[in-house]
């Protein structure tokens, strides 16, 4: 994973400098840089694919006036395809030293985080036997992490099945009509960016926004260490 717990912020800092001004990241840019980290995409690849989006907008703008680009979808495209000249690259070359940059994920800000998420579930007014139980889990890691050396690799995919079994269990308890505006939501956000992206990544783009509202809705913590505070 070397340091791609930087992902979200060095997408968002790279699509904010070539834009040419601050523009928070929407919600649905977060689920679309959430489904390129769930699908491996690498750090390297999304940050080459925003550049050349926007070499391409401003080679057209030149040729007439055309629009501000507005969100990360916009992007999209070009991101796969950055992806997939970085494969072929590699393809049947040996695997590169690991570096051992400073990931600045300490044992004790790691365990904050764990517990901090922990605390937030135990306050929460949906779906109380899982929320209550992923906080019990979330405190064992935390103490495991503080009294010994942690593979943040297999921690996060520990976090991962945590968040899955987590969100199942809202998506169950939540209200259908909830379920279905967010859903509606969804497809009001994406309708711009339809032909900028295949079936598959609407659908994982399209689920990944659902799920994030849904936390936001009940006002809950994101498990994930990539989500943890960089303070």
């Amino acid at each position: 994973m070397l340091n791609y717990f930087n992902y979200f912020t060095e997408i968002e800092e790279r699509f904010q400098q070539r834009r040419g001004s601050l523009l928070l990241l929407s919600t649905l840019d977060w689920a679309l840089i959430e489904t390129w980290r769930e699908a491996g995409i690498p750090l390297d690849a999304a940050l080459r694919g925003i550049d050349a989006a926007f070499d391409k907008y401003e080679a057209r703008q030149k040729k007439g006036r055309m629009r501000r680009i507005n969100g990360l979808a916009w992007c999209a495209q070009a991101v796969m395809e950055a992806a997939e000249e970085l494969h072929e690259a590699a393809a049947g070359t040996a695997n590169p030293a690991s570096e051992t940059r400073e990931s600045g994920f300490e044992q004790e800000r790691v365990a904050a985080h764990l517990e901090a998420a922990a605390a937030a579930l135990d306050a929460a007014t949906v779906a109380p036997e899982a929320c209550t139980a992923t906080a019990a889990r979330l405190r064992e890691l935390a103490s495991e992490v503080r009294s010994e050396a942690h593979d943040l690799e297999a921690l996060e995919r520990t976090l991962t099945v945590l968040e899955e079994k987590l969100f199942a269990a809202l998506t169950a308890a939540a209200p259908e009509d909830l379920l279905v505006g967010l859903k509606e939501h969804a497809a009001r956000e994406l309708a711009p960016y339809r032909s900028r992206m295949g079936a598959v990544q609407l659908r994982q783009v399209e689920r990944q926004f659902v799920q994030k509202q849904l936390l936001v809705h009940y006002n809950l913590p994101r498990l994930s260490l990539f989500y943890m505070s960089q303070q």
